[in-house]
C-alpha cells in the first residue's frame, strides 16, 4: 500500500509529459529520467560524482562527530564542561549554514576544505544535542552502583556511560547524517569542480532537467540508504536491551 501513492505521482507525471501540459523542459518525465540515469551510469558519470560526494560527506561526518562527542562528554559529564563548552556550542547551533557559506570561502577559499568544513558544521551540532541529553539522561542509581562496586574510571565510562547513553546518541547519528546530506547539496553549490552538486550545476546551465532530477533523487537515495544502515546498527546495538526486557 505504501508504494501506491509514490506510483500514482509517477503515473500522472508521465501522464502530463506526455500530454504536453508539463513542458520537458521544465521537468522532465520519468521516462526521460530513467534513460538519462541509465547513460550516466553507463559512461561513468554518475559513479565519479557519487565517489567524490560521498567522500566529502564522509570526511565532513567523521570530522563533526569527533567534535560532536568530543564536546558532548564534558559538557554532558561535568559542570565545569556545560559552562565552559555548552554557551559556545548553542551559539553555534543558531547560525544559518548558507549565511557561513561566504566567510568560509573567505577563510578557506574554494577548494575542499570549505565543502569538508560545511558539512562537519552540519553534523556537530544535532549529534552534540542529542549526545549531551543522552549523558544527562543516564540513571543515577548506576552512577552508584558503579562507586558501589568500586569500578575504575575506564569501567565506568565502558559499562555505564557507553551503554547508557548509547540509544540517545545513534538516534543523533541519524540526524547528523540527514543534515550532512543537506549541507553537502549547499556545500557543492561553492565552486565545485567535481561531485553530484557540479553535475547538477552543469547541467542546470543547459538546462538538462533530466540530470538534475537524477543528481536529486542520488541525494535522497544516500540519505535513506545511510538511515536505514544506521537503523540496522542501532538494532543490533541495543539488541542487549530487548533480550534483557524479554527475561
Amino acid at each position: 500500500m505504501r508504494a501506491l501513492s509514490p506510483l500514482a505521482i509517477i503515473a500522472v507525471w508521465q501522464s502530463v509529459s506526455v500530454i504536453g501540459w508539463l513542458p520537458q523542459d521544465v521537468l522532465a518525465p520519468p521516462s526521460r529520467v530513467l534513460s538519462t540515469l541509465g547513460s550516466l551510469i553507463s559512461d561513468g558519470t554518475l559513479t565519479t560524482a557519487l565517489s567524490v560526494s560521498v567522500q566529502r560527506a564522509g570526511f565532513g561526518f567523521a570530522l563533526g562527530s569527533l567534535i560532536a562527542l568530543g564536546a558532548a562528554l564534558p559538557v554532558g559529564l561535568t559542570r565545569t564542561g556545560e559552562a565552559i563548552i555548552d554557551p559556545p556550542m548553542q551559539m553555534l547551533r543558531t547560525l544559518p549554514l548558507l549565511g557561513l557559506v561566504p566567510l568560509f570561502i573567505v577563510w578557506f577559499g574554494i577548494g575542499e576544505a570549505p565543502k569538508i568544513l560545511l558539512v562537519a558544521l552540519g553534523v556537530c551540532v544535532p549529534l552534540y544535542l542529542n549526545a549531551v541529553g543522552a549523558l544527562r539522561s543516564i540513571d543515577p542509581d548506576l552512577y552508584e552502583l558503579a562507586d558501589a562496586l568500586d569500578l575504575t574510571a575506564w569501567q565506568r565510562f565502558r559499562h555505564v556511560i557507553i551503554p547508557g547513553a548509547l540509544p540517545g546518541t545513534l538516534v543523533g547519528v541519524r540526524q547528523a547524517l540527514a543534515f550532512a546530506w543537506l549541507a553537502l547539496i549547499v556545500a557543492e553549490q561553492m565552486s565545485a569542480t567535481a561531485g553530484l552538486g557540479f553535475m547538477i550545476n552543469n547541467a542546470r546551465d543547459f538546462m538538462q532537467t533530466d540530470t538534475i532530477v537524477v543528481g536529486l533523487l542520488t541525494y535522497a537515495a544516500l540519505g535513506l540508504i545511510t538511515d536505514a544502515a544506521v537503523r540496522v546498527a542501532e538494532r543490533r546495538a541495543l539488541r542487549w536491551r530487548t533480550e534483557g526486557t524479554s527475561r
